[in-house]
């Protein structure tokens, strides 16, 4: 009988952490688990999940980008009565799967506000006969938490209920305790899985060959990016090639038509794309966001790329790894707060006019390796 795997994932603004976790499940399932794949963020539509299965939690999603609160499917603030609906939900859920494994994403490093239903659901665990292996599943960069309590709590909680803190990085680029200094605290947990990347199609394509692509991931914060690009491109080397602008399925509708609407003769803009990663294979240049997702694909494809990090509130992640990629000569970085339509173009020139990047000695088959690992663990 396969292994059987709990795989608990919370997406609230974008869809980084979705995707990235549904690339751990297809590779999971791929090694022979079992994967139920909990999901409590809003539905993706075409999310590949290879042979795991989907059970949808009662949606839950972020009311702005500076995170200040949780709505639910109706877009109205959750309640005690909402919680107690989703907790139920989910613990249901678990008693059902009975699993060997339960792979949490980012908690308690991160999704606080779910707690309500996380504890319990690692409670669960505790009075499960034969206790499950549990293990949390982590990006390379963390927001540290200001609050020394908070910090010793998330500390406490990693101690006494999870086995494996599996960080989803390799550490010749990050390690976490440069983002999370008490992590060193946890080093005897740690395992470094290499970075999640898209594995590349295997037909080969031509799509996206001699184009400017810009990307804003799921487009919930990438209107800015989008405006800057589209504004740039009559004042870069690039201005007579194609542009194709991928809005995301997250920007807001009157966005995503106003984009559409001022788009000249030469450029493209749609919502979204399959083929991504074949994309930044062909492209002349990237033009995106600095998220963990599309950097490694980028990273893959050796594609020349411009990142404007993301980093609205407490957000440093983005511009932390885009920062470190620019020091190692991979990309080219226009910070958020400079971003205006000369600077860009500045910039793409810069881009295009060096060489494509070499193809990079950093650890990118961590869907694999993260199933390798909790194999082993779980081995009789």
């Amino acid at each position: 009988m396969s292994r059987r795997v709990f795989l608990y994932v919370q997406h609230l603004l974008g869809i980084g952490h979705l995707r990235r976790t549904s690339v751990i499940a297809r590779a999971l399932a791929e090694a022979g688990f079992s994967v139920a794949f909990v999901s409590g963020g809003e539905p993706v539509a075409d999310l590949a999940l290879g042979g795991a299965r989907l059970i949808q939690l009662p949606p839950a999603l972020a009311a702005d980008s500076g995170f200040s609160g949780i709505l639910d499917a109706t877009r109205r603030p959750i309640d005690d009565a909402w919680r107690r609906q989703r907790r139920a939900a989910l613990l249901a859920c678990f008693a059902a799967e009975q699993p060997d494994i339960l792979l949490v994403e980012l908690f308690p490093f991160g999704r606080w506000p779910f707690r309500f239903e996380l504890l319990p659901l690692l409670e669960a665990t505790q009075a499960r006969r034969p206790r499950p292996l549990v293990a949390c599943s982590l990006r390379d960069i963390l927001i540290d938490k200001p609050d020394a309590r908070r910090r010793d709590e998330v500390v406490a909680i990693v101690r006494r209920d999870f086995d494996r803190l599996l960080v989803h990085g390799d550490p010749a680029l990050f390690r976490l305790e440069e983002s999370f200094p008490a992590a060193a605290s946890l080093a005897d947990l740690i395992d470094y899985t290499g970075y999640v990347v898209e594995p590349p199609a295997a037909a080969r394509s031509l799509a996206g060959q001699g184009e400017v692509i810009v990307s804003a991931g799921g487009g919930a914060v990438g209107a800015p990016l989008l405006g800057a690009a589209l504004a740039a491109r009559p004042l870069t080397r690039a201005a007579a090639l194609p542009w194709r602008l991928l809005t995301g399925p997250n920007l807001a509708p009157n966005d995503a038509a106003a984009l559409a609407a001022a788009a000249p003769p030469g450029v493209i803009v749609e919502r979204f794309r399959n083929d991504f990663p074949t994309l930044l294979r062909n492209c002349c240049l990237s033009l995106s966001q600095g998220g963990y997702n599309t950097v490694m694909e980028l990273l893959t494809a050796g594609a020349r790329a411009v990142i404007v990090p993301f980093g609205a509130g407490q957000e440093i992640e983005q511009a932390m790894r885009a920062r470190r990629l620019a020091e190692r000569g991979l990309v080219q970085v226009v910070e958020n707060a400079a971003l205006t339509p000369p600077v860009l173009a500045a910039a793409i020139d810069d881009a295009l006019a060096r060489p494509a990047p070499s193809p990079s000695a950093i650890a990118l088959d961590g869907a694999a390796e993260t199933a390798r690992r909790l194999a082993r663990l779980v081995a009789p």
